[in-house]
């Protein structure tokens, strides 16, 4: 099938605007009434749109740059916004299949001058630098909460702010489970790119996993961007050929990856959103967002007009982060190791990153008696996989 050309939002609702405006004015022509134009013009010749009803209401914009219906990053959010929009005094917009170049800044200003929206999640990574701090600048009444903590003080607009989540957490209670049931004690993982964000969770999950398991060792595969689906399958079918029985990842939608390995009698544990419904067999838990829980933060500091926190993040303790419901695969074993980490991680008795760790070609990385807690800048400098890790980061 054809792709369609890329149209955005307000584009079309400005187009619907002139077309319905132009048949009042030839209805009202015909029956020699005077008739309101639909649109003032304004000086540069381009069509203002009328400024929407207020309805006490706060309207709140979600963009996303895939569909909503992905089984990963997109959903996660998406699940996130259906959760709020059943808050009172509150309205909802949302625009899927969004690319992250101007066409997130004309959707930001449809929702913005047509919608009213005073409060917007542009959720994709690529949508924060220039597109949202273009937007901001020009909208100093609009808040904008980005994912991804890449807001600096002093730097960035005061109406911008920026929220990530420690799913690495969840990444190691994974690892745990994989740890405990895999037969082969050859893990896999796909991952799209070796940033900083992506080693944390590679290496939390093979950390999970060895805690339980020492014998355990995780295959690394960089397919090198967020949605590449047939280098993803590739990928899987890859690593279950060289033995790995458990198949996990890092990209924008796992949902490749779960139906690879289901197809190929191998374990899974997902990632962003349940995948459960795609590998009824082998699915045996996951690392998923619960960002419901940082939208209504957010939506209670607008409406109430509270001091903006520009960079929030959190884990298991804050419950931006929660876990896949466990698979029948999972032993009773796993089941109670795994609730075990989540607890101590809760409560901040389990540190992941604590030394001594080396990295996978034996140099000493964290020296013994060094902790990285969650708040470590370190760990955002993160540029290696740990020992039991097959893979390369060059």
């Amino acid at each position: 099938m054809a792709q369609r050309a890329y149209e955005s939002p307000f584009a079309r609702r400005i187009t619907l605007r002139l077309v319905l405006g132009a048949i009042a004015l030839m209805a009202g022509i015909g029956c020699n009434k005077k008739t309101e134009p639909a649109a003032a013009s304004t000086a540069s010749g381009e069509t203002a749109a009328a400024a929407p009803a207020d309805d006490g209401k706060l309207t709140v914009g979600f963009i996303y740059v895939g569909p909503k219906d992905d089984y990963g990053y997109n959903q996660a959010h998406a699940e996130g916004a259906k959760v709020v929009a059943t808050l009172p005094n509150l309205k909802i917009r949302e625009e899927e299949k969004v690319p992250e170049d101007v066409a997130v800044q004309n959707t930001m200003e449809s929702m913005i001058n047509l919608d009213g929206a005073k409060l917007l999640f542009p959720t994709s990574f690529g949508y924060f630098d220039p597109h949202i701090l273009k937007m901001a600048e020009k909208y100093p009444n609009v808040t904008f909460f980005h994912c991804g903590g890449l807001y600096t003080e002093g730097k960035h607009p005061k109406n911008v702010g920026s929220y990530f989540g420690y799913i690495d957490e969840a990444e190691y209670v994974s690892g745990i489970v994989a740890g405990l049931t895999t037969k082969t004690n050859k893990l896999g993982f796909v991952a799209a790119k070796p940033i900083p964000q992506v080693l944390r969770n590679i290496n939390a999950y093979a950390l999970g996993a060895k805690s339980v398991n020492p014998k355990a060792t995780l295959s690394v595969i960089f397919t090198g961007d967020w949605s590449l689906p047939v280098k993803e399958a590739e990928a899987a079918n890859s690593l279950i050929d060289q033995g790995a029985d458990v198949i996990t990842g890092h990209v924008d939608s796992p949902k490749v990856l779960m139906e690879t390995a289901e197809r190929r009698n191998a374990f899974t544990t997902g990632y962003h959103a349940s995948q459960a419904k795609l590998a009824p067999k082998g699915y045996l838990t996951g690392a998923e967002w619960n960002w419901e829980a940082v939208y209504k933060g957010y939506i209670d500091t607008v409406q109430n007009k509270k001091p903006i926190e520009h960079l929030v993040r959190g884990g298991f303790k804050e419950g931006y982060i929660k876990m896949s419901a466990y698979g029948p695969a999972v032993s009773e074993e796993a089941k109670k190791k795994a609730d075990e980490a989540k607890a101590a991680l809760t409560a901040g008795t389990l540190v992941i990153f604590k030394g001594p760790i080396q990295d996978n070609a034996g140099k000493e990385v964290i020296p013994a008696g060094t902790e990285r807690g969650q708040r470590d800048i370190e760990l955002e400098k993160m540029a290696y996989l740990v020992e039991g890790v097959k893979g390369s980061v060059k």
